[in-house]
């Protein structure tokens, strides 16, 4: 199993790999912002990676993530530490999306991605909380056009909140993700047709969406 290990040191992300006995700083030059803003910076003594979207950018469920060069992953997982803030001038609709993508190709006109939204969480309303976690394939199947004809298949509900730090686990194998939340034994969304097929893959990407300052950090990828 090679294992890619990136933790934030200082003013760089640290990546080791184990399988080929490599060690080397990615440092910003590393990392491909893509209709984003981002930063290295400390939070609740964490070095983190912070990232906003773009303002320009007014659709949803876009290439919107900071992405890491040099890493090509088809299967295996993916462990990301994640914190959502909400924007000082977010919309009334944000609700602290953040998430990761995954087998992004080279341009950036495909990918898969899960991601949260923490506000919904321990909203009061049932029905928001169901869509605390999302799938969606980019460019043809985003969120909206998954619930319409697919109905709570590519949703689901788990406890979290904005300003807490959650753990994402995402294990992908052939046309299927599970997302695995906070070290939980059960995996809180399966996704089993991924739907850009079995052969594809590419890139890792940090992704946001509209009204969240998002952070990241001890990212582990195992293929």
């Amino acid at each position: 199993m090679k294992t890619v290990i990136l933790t934030l040191v200082g003013c760089c992300i640290l990546c080791s790999d184990k399988l080929y006995g490599q060690t080397f700083n990615l440092t910003k030059d590393k990392l491909d912002g893509v209709n984003v803003s981002m930063s290295v910076e400390t939070l609740m003594n964490k070095s983190v990676v912070k990232v906003t979207k773009d303002s320009a950018v007014k659709e949803f469920d876009e290439p919107t993530f900071v992405k890491l060069k040099g890493v090509e992953f088809k299967d295996g997982t993916i462990e990301v530490s994640v914190l959502s803030k909400l924007l000082p001038n977010a919309p009334e609709l944000s609700r602290g999306f953040i998430g990761v993508a995954f087998r992004i190709n080279d341009s950036n006109s495909k990918f898969e991605c899960i991601y949260i939204r923490p506000a919904n969480g321990r909203d009061i309303n049932q029905m928001r909380r169901n869509h605390s976690i999302q799938y969606f394939s980019f460019p043809h199947y985003k969120f909206d056009r998954l619930r319409k004809e697919a109905p709570e298949q590519y949703e689901s509900y788990a406890d979290m909140g904005l300003n807490e730090w959650i753990k994402l686990k995402i294990v992908v194998k052939g046309l299927q993700a599970k997302l695995f939340l906070n070290d939980n034994g059960e995996p809180s969304l399966i996704v089993n047709d991924l739907k850009h097929g079995v052969d594809f893959s590419g890139a890792i990407g940090l992704w946001v969406d509209v009204g969240t300052e998002g952070f990241f950090t001890d990212l582990k990828i195992s293929k």
